[in-house]
């Protein structure tokens, strides 16, 4: 009860009880919901940390989706019967928050965007991956709930192959185009061999408290499910892929081209940039404005270099010299990791709460790697057996520049992804939800922010290091005009890889998988800049107003302790953090 401040125990007694059915009526759906959310989808509910459903997969039919579909107007019509002004600070924030969830859930299950279960670099055939690395494995029970849910995959990858066919028959598929391109990720869920079968890896160090011999049971009865029924299912889904739905994919390219696409793409631009008022035609202005902005930042550090050449002669010896690129996976990770805690080390100067929660530095998994993102981060439950991970992709070095590895680094490990994610999860006061929520807006805002961030950390050691920074913020900019080009303004896929090329020293690879990745994901990279321009609107509003008594510590923590939020409460949450300050 923050907001009560010290007043009288007579006082408090008679506003507890005013405000006891409201708040117990809140929480009671708080919990409901996180209940319902990890019992619907029990692969979130394991990277969630709730070990309840680690023997089980999705039901994923058409009619389990109508079945969310209506639990989530239920769950709003009981949070619209709620008296808000009677509720905690903490418990009304709760509630906004889960009504823009389910608003946004609502708003998008009519599209039935189950039909396309996969995107360019992941999807229904990788997803197990992340929830395997995120399994606790320390009893025998642990390892017998796995082989149950392993058994239960079959029937998961068979209810997406019928949902993608219905997907067909509606004309509601990915395109065509770009689909050679994401085979390999089907191809890699194949082994001859079931214990060379990523998901066979926790079976090769299992903990000594488990007798041998059932060990070795344990081990046998995991390669027999794999190899008689894992594996087959995903040939089946490769057979499919390769087959039926390469053929009959659609040959367009935007989602304004899908059944009801406008609407479809124009709610997705609401929710992934958090904004009400967001359209594809005002977003793809601001888009062209920040690509102009950029431009010159770049042609500067250019001047500064010395360079003798035009713009895109400097693109071509970027992409080109061998000194900005690594010789072995060893150089660039040993790189990555050096960055990632030199950045660490300067976290208290602009931080004033940091999180419990380590991270480490990891390859991309080889069976995603050729069409996957240059890094990620995969984070981690509170509690979990290891830390959050910065995925740092080892395919093709000679397309991974050392430039970009500060602001790769900045954006996915701290104070980037990690710090946001790790910090979300010591929300305090809070339902288990918001621990969990990601608006991405608001996510990848801060991560774009924190590459910029790196320039006032002093992090960036080189001219070249500052320009691969730029690169990577025209790489967001050029996404806003690139991901509505595509899905409103009918932009083909080679007017996007020319754009993104020649605007950006990214290898023409990464140029081709990203593409791909905002075909294939429309709206999500809309997130990135129209979060960053947020964040620093309110950053330079704070330091307006507050003149010399700005605190950066003070700023970031209030922007990053109350865990994801949508921009515009956000926005909220700065202003009292400024009359906070103003009062002090």
């Amino acid at each position: 009860m923050k907001l009560l401040g010290a007043v009288f125990i007579s006082v408090i007694s008679t506003i507890h009880m005013a405000a006891a059915g409201p708040v117990e009526d809140a929480r009671a759906i708080f919990d409901d919901y996180w209940a319902n959310e990890m019992r619907e989808d029990p692969f979130a509910a394991t990277t969630a940390g709730v070990s309840d459903y680690n023997a089980a997969a999705p039901a994923i039919a058409p009619a389990d989706h109508r079945r969310r579909a209506a639990s989530a107007e239920s769950f709003l019509e009981r949070l619209n019967a709620i008296d808000r002004s009677a509720l905690s600070e903490s418990d009304s924030l709760s509630v906004e928050l889960l009504t823009f969830i389910l608003r946004h859930d609502i708003a998008l299950a009519r599209f039935d965007g189950w039909r396309i279960p996969f995107l360019a670099d992941t999807g229904f055939h990788t997803d197990f991956a992340y929830v395997a690395s995120a399994t606790s494995f320390r009893t025998e029970q642990d390892y017998v709930d796995y082989i149950a849910r392993l058994r239960e995959l079959p029937a998961y990858i068979d209810q997406n192959i019928a949902n993608m066919r219905q997907g067909l028959a509606d004309g509601f598929t990915q395109p065509k185009e770009i689909l050679p391109f994401i085979i390999p990720s089907f191809e890699a869920q194949i082994k001859d061999n079931a214990a060379a079968h990523p998901y066979f890896a926790p079976f090769r160090s299992m903990p000594d408290t488990i007798p041998a011999r059932r060990r070795a049971s344990l081990m046998e009865e995991a390669k027999t499910v794999l190899g008689g029924e894992v594996i087959p299912a995903f040939s089946r889904a490769l057979a499919f892929m390769t087959g039926e739905y390469i053929s009959g994919a659609r040959e367009t390219l935007g989602a304004d081209k899908l059944p009801e696409g406008e609407a479809y793409y124009a709610a997705l631009v609401k929710y992934y940039t958090t904004l009400e008022d967001a359209t594809p035609d005002s977003v793809h202005k601001t888009g062209l404005r920040e690509v102009t902005r950029i431009r010159k930042e770049m042609e500067g550090v250019i001047a500064e270099i010395g360079f003798d050449g035009s713009f895109k002669e400097f693109i071509e010896y970027l992409r080109t010299d061998e000194q900005f690129y690594p010789k072995t996976p060893e150089d660039l990770l040993e790189r990555a990791a050096w960055i990632a805690k030199d950045i660490d080390g300067r976290l208290p100067a602009y931080f004033g709460k940091l999180p419990r929660q380590p991270y480490s530095v990891e390859p991309v998994p080889a069976e995603i790697a050729p069409n996957y993102t240059t890094g990620r981060y995969i984070g981690a439950p509170a509690g979990a057996d290891r830390g959050g991970q910065y995925w740092v992709n080892t395919y093709a070095l000679d397309k991974r520049p050392f430039y970009e590895l500060t602001a790769l680094t900045l954006h996915e490990a701290t104070p980037g992804h990690h710090l946001q994610s790790a910090l979300a999860l010591e929300v305090e006061d809070a339902p288990e939800f918001r621990k969990d929520f990601y608006p991405h807006a608001y996510g990848e805002g801060w991560g774009l922010y924190a590459e910029k961030l790196g320039v006032e950390m002093g992090v960036y050691e080189t001219p070249y290091d500052d320009f691969g920074r730029l690169s990577y913020e025209m790489w967001r900019a050029c996404r806003l005009v690139i991901d509505t080009g595509i899905h409103s303004k009918g932009w083909t896929r080679q007017q996007a890889i020319d754009y993104l090329a020649a605007n950006t020293a990214l290898s023409l690879h990464n140029v081709q998988t990203e593409v791909d990745r905002y075909i294939a994901w429309p709206g999500q990279a809309l997130a990135y800049k129209m979060g960053e321009l947020t964040i620093w609107e309110l950053r330079r509003k704070a330091e307006s107003e507050l003149g010399e008594d700005f605190d950066i510590r003070k700023f970031h923590d209030a922007v990053l302790t109350g865990g994801g939020l949508p921009l515009d409460v956000l926005a909220k949450r700065i202003d009292a953090y400024i009359e906070a300050s103003r009062s002090e």
